[in-house]
């Protein structure tokens, strides 16, 4: 096996316009599969009533986790995410939403090497 990489392998996760436990619910479930600059006392917050909020996550997709998987906890309302990877990243990424979500693409948009996806979730 060749030491070097030869795509990139993390996924920037952008989630707005939800509430804050929606949020959370999204970054926990993700968690449970990659490996995440989130922790799990890192709680989604509101800061402001009237500026929306956005939460980030950064995602390690290279290795996703063996352990069993818990159920999806339900969503509130759909939540609307924005994606920026690799195209290898972002395609591995995009399986495991789907996987755990029903995904409504609402945008791609592909670079050179990168690849950016707008998606809304919502429960299953």
């Amino acid at each position: 096996m060749d030491s070097e990489r030869t795509h990139p392998e993390s996924v920037s996760l952008e989630i707005s316009g939800c509430s804050k436990e929606d949020a959370r619910i999204v970054f926990d479930t993700l968690c449970a599969y990659f490996d995440s600059d989130r922790c799990s006392d890192d709680v989604p917050r509101d800061w402001d009533e009237v500026r929306p909020t956005v939460w980030l996550g950064t995602f390690e997709v290279s290795a996703p986790h063996e352990a069993p998987r818990p159920a999806t906890p339900r969503l509130s309302a759909s939540v609307e995410a924005d994606a920026h990877g690799g195209y290898w990243a972002i395609d591995r990424f995009r399986n495991t939403l789907h996987d755990l979500f029903r995904v409504h693409d609402l945008s791609t948009a592909s670079g050179d090497q990168e690849r950016e996806l707008h998606v809304r979730l919502e429960s299953r």
